[in-house]
């Protein structure tokens, strides 16, 4: 999170830059420069930065993994379904009903897990 006294002009950071990169470093906080009162460009320590970076990289790879065993999941869902002769063949007819079924069970679906949440 960024403190607001952590917000400085461009030209008051090149006036002081030595002072403000060792307020960073000390701080591991990041530093926002405005320029014409709008922030423009956030000055982080490296050590700082490369640890988000790498948090990033695991929640990537952790969410990449639950996707994969969500689909492994479905898809032995769809083989069970079809080994027990549980599923129903569509035509052009009965296509739209199906997937209007689809988005109002994902609604549903989406309203519980919101409700679960709270």
């Amino acid at each position: 999170m960024i403190n607001l006294k952590n917000i400085h002009s461009l030209s008051d950071f090149k006036r002081n830059a030595k002072e403000f990169i060792e307020r960073v470093k000390a701080t591991q906080s990041p530093l926002v420069l405005t320029v014409n009162g709008k922030a423009e460009v956030v000055i982080q320590d490296a050590r700082a930065f490369q640890a988000i970076c790498d948090r990033i990289e695991q929640v990537e790879s952790e969410l990449r993994t639950l996707k994969l065993a969500t689909l492994k999941q479905d898809i032995n869902l769809g083989i069970s379904q079809l080994d027990n002769g549980d599923y129903a063949e569509y035509d052009d007819d009965t296509l739209p009903t199906l997937l209007e079924s689809i988005k109002t069970r994902g609604q549903n679906r989406l309203q519980q897990l919101k409700d679960e949440s709270v």
